[in-house]
């Protein structure tokens, strides 16, 4: 993924639409973890607070779960 800065969505809305574009494209199946925050971050070079807006949006919309210590992963739909 690259983050185009100067694009007039957010970096959170980039990065949630590249999420969810994995998981309609079948990169991402039911059941697949999401990588950490830390880890989406470091690798996008992106502030951690901007990966979780983006995940929470993820939640809101029941596309991922989150699991309390296991992680996040692809809902079923």
């Amino acid at each position: 993924m690259s983050i185009i800065w100067h694009d007039r969505d957010p970096i959170y809305i980039q990065l949630f639409n590249h999420l969810t574009d994995l998981i309609l494209d079948g990169v991402l199946l039911e059941g697949d973890a999401i990588p950490s925050v830390r880890q989406i971050a470091g690798e996008q070079r992106i502030n951690p607070i901007t990966v979780s807006k983006a995940i929470q949006l993820l939640v809101d919309n029941d596309v991922v779960e989150k699991r309390r210590g296991l992680g996040m992963f692809v809902l079923p739909g």
